[in-house]
């Protein structure tokens, strides 16, 4: 029988990531064997990428402005998620431009001397002009200015043994995979939002303008017939797998989260395959979902009922969101893709003797970034719902953690608001709902106060590790602004 962690274990998407070199024509003649040796330090970078999970397109060695014409028509028709310019040599800002023009993908560009220094006793011009890769950084940068076109990121330093340096590309390799999911998204839209939630309210048209993905409107009833498919051996594989990667523990203090009874357990088993069967129809990369429900109808049966296949398929990378949060479920994709989970989160209580708050939700979850098995609890009462079903209770892996929620301004566009924190063990209450205990600074209070007046919905994405500079540049390739609220010097008003 297969365990929870080979149960719960992902591959990630290979991103598409075109490169190229840069140098001066008029050095070749001059100085023998440096185009070469230039050539073979920008395969290394190259085969760098790929050891980091890139797939790379390369579009060799740019050196005069005509050669760059033909690199970036041809990596144009590559569409790359992302373009990477490894400054080689000096070159000329006229020899690179035109391939950022042509190919219309965010730019990062990367700086990687050889070497961290010079041989200077045996210093010559030849390797002066190898470990020039710094000089034409300020020249590019003006002319990239000046034509609407900045880099979204620029990482300097050298080729080997630099961690550091070696750490951000990796994070851009990441950046590139969200980037790539995103803009390629169907994001399935079931329902309506929660009603009064002013917050959830949404134009679907400008989630695809801003981002270029495609909002599928479904009913109900699509997920009625899908549930209605499922088979017996289909049926009794979910249970097997729900029973592997659940614990089922007695009930706390909370008179309404009693034991996951063996009818309900199986009826969210036969819906999770129903979710399955949804997502494999419309081919989906997320869902918003949310139905009120009406004196027990088997919509209210359905829609209540949808948790645990809901955290199996967010486990899984197809992130679902409740309440009909569209918002929230890109960046639930989008804390995936950079391979830190994701879970669906609101501001619980505070604990002021302890200097933390809980978040959590009582949706769905990241069960792959939990601490320890998540634990099924049967809720007679959906708080603040209709209905009675199974729900998913843990907390999220202890460690660094960052909150990343989506928000739109006054004039529509969107805006990401970050946060980082740590995750610390501690008792949570058994109520079959996620609760983090988290500490942000610079105090519970103050955190509070600087993420609420920063103007995002009251849902989050939270997930594991400080990636709060990752989820901003992931933010600039779509031309959208961030604040982290936890950055010191941070102020709110």
């Amino acid at each position: 029988m297969s365990s929870f962690h080979a149960l719960i274990e992902r591959t990630y998407e290979r991103p598409r990531i075109a490169t190229f070199g840069c140098g001066c024509w008029f050095y070749w003649d001059q100085f023998p064997g440096l185009k070469e040796r230039l050539l073979a330090h920008q395969a290394r970078f190259e085969d760098g990428l790929r050891a980091l999970g890139a797939e790379v397109i390369s579009g060799g060695l740019a050196d005069h402005p005509n050669a760059a014409v033909a690199i970036g028509d041809e990596l144009r028709r590559q569409d790359p998620d992302l373009l990477m310019c490894y400054m080689s040599t000096y070159a000329l800002s006229a020899s690179v431009l035109p391939i950022i023009q042509r190919v219309g993908a965010p730019l990062v560009i990367i700086s990687l001397q050889p070497n961290k220094a010079m041989d200077y006793a045996h210093g010559t011009t030849f390797m002066q002009l190898e470990h020039d890769n710094q000089t034409s950084l300020p020249e590019l940068c003006y002319a990239l200015n000046r034509a609407g076109l900045p880099p979204k990121g620029l990482v300097v330093g050298t080729l080997d043994n630099d961690p550091a340096a070696w750490g951000r590309i990796a994070g851009w390799v990441r950046v590139a995979r969200a980037y790539a999911s995103l803009r390629k998204a169907r994001i399935g839209v079931m329902g309506h939002p929660y009603e009064g939630m002013l917050d959830m309210s949404a134009d679907t048209s400008s989630f695809d303008g801003a981002f270029g993905l495609h909002c599928e409107h479904l009913e109900m009833d699509d997920l009625h017939q899908c549930v209605a498919e499922v088979g017996e051996l289909e049926l009794r594989d979910k249970l097997a797998e729900i029973d592997i990667l659940f614990d089922r523990l007695a009930p706390g203090a909370d008179p309404i989260a009693g034991p996951a009874e063996a009818q309900d357990l199986e009826w969210s088993a036969r819906v999770a395959c129903g979710l399955d069967h949804l997502v494999a129809r419309f081919g989906l990369t997320g869902l918003a979902y949310y139905y009120r429900g009406l004196a027990g109808n088997a919509n209210e049966r359905l829609g209540s009922s949808l948790m645990v296949g809901a955290s199996l398929l967010t486990a899984r990378g197809v992130p679902l969101a409740g309440e009909l949060d569209i918002r929230n479920c890109l960046a639930m994709l989008a804390l995936d893709r950079l391979e830190a989970g994701g879970s669906f989160c609101e501001i619980h209580p505070c604990d002021f003797e302890s200097d933390i708050v809980l978040v959590g939700h009582d949706g769905p979850h990241h069960i792959g970034v939990a601490q320890g098995k998540p634990v099924l609890r049967g809720l007679s009462i959906l708080h603040g719902k209709r209905g009675r079903g199974v729900s998913v209770e843990f907390q999220l892996r202890n460690g660094p953690v960052t909150c990343a929620g989506l928000t739109q301004d006054y004039d529509g566009c969107f805006r990401w608001v970050l946060a980082e924190g740590e995750s610390l063990p501690g008792p949570i209450p058994a109520t079959g709902n996620t609760n983090t205990r988290c500490r942000f600074p610079p105090n519970v209070a103050g955190f509070i106060e600087a993420w609420s007046l920063a103007g995002p919905t009251h849902h989050f994405a939270l997930g594991v590790g400080h990636i709060a500079g990752q989820v901003r540049d992931l933010a600039s390739c779509f031309g959208q602004t961030s604040v982290v609220v936890t950055e010191p010097g941070y102020r709110s008003v």
